[in-house]
């Protein structure tokens, strides 16, 4: 049994559900928080992920940032070499899904000639009377980004653990793969 630590940073715009996805994935779906305050720098929530069929685990660091361009200098330092990459954007509002292309290059930026595996989720599915992002338009964007696609609904405990366990899955493959280069050089 393998126990790995990834630091994941969790970007997007402000008000997309952050903090909310944050909070609902480290309480297991317990606790759906209906006032935020506004994440002026940045919390940590720290979570073991089970990896299916292989016995091991990734303990995910996750750094909620806050989404204002104001905070984003300062957020440079806290971001200095993630391992994966949680985007996330309003299903409701069109510019938090624009300005994920914005989002994604400076996480890029982080770890320069390397991949950086990573997700797009778009959350407030409850929301469907105000969807104003299309789902595979969203889709389409995310596969040609190297991202694996997720929509989910905090508010009402819809799909808020797939994107982080895809994030454990892919953390423990480029492990895996790394572990494989090792022995063929031994």
């Amino acid at each position: 049994m393998v126990k790995l630590a990834a630091k994941c940073i969790l970007a997007g715009d402000p008000a997309v559900g952050k903090t909310a996805l944050a909070q609902i994935f480290r309480s297991d779906g317990t606790h759906f928080q209906k006032n935020y305050t506004l994440t002026t720098g940045v919390d940590l929530i720290v979570k073991m992920v089970p990896v299916p069929d292989t016995g091991d685990s990734v303990e995910l660091f996750i750094f909620d940032s806050a989404g204002k361009e104001l905070f984003s200098e300062m957020l440079d330092t806290l971001w200095e070499s993630p391992n994966v990459l949680c985007l996330v954007y309003d299903v409701t509002n069109e510019q938090s899904f624009s300005n994920c292309s914005k989002w994604l290059e400076k996480a890029r930026s982080q770890v320069p000639g390397t991949s950086l595996p990573g997700v797009l989720v778009g959350n407030k599915t409850d929301l469907a009377g105000r969807r104003a992002v299309d789902a595979a338009q969203a889709h389409e964007w995310a596969l040609g980004q190297g991202l694996e696609f997720f929509e989910t609904s905090v508010k009402d405990t819809k799909n808020y653990e797939a994107p982080f366990q895809c994030l454990a899955r892919q953390f423990h493959q480029l492990y895996r793969e790394k572990v494989e280069v090792f022995h063929a050089l031994a």
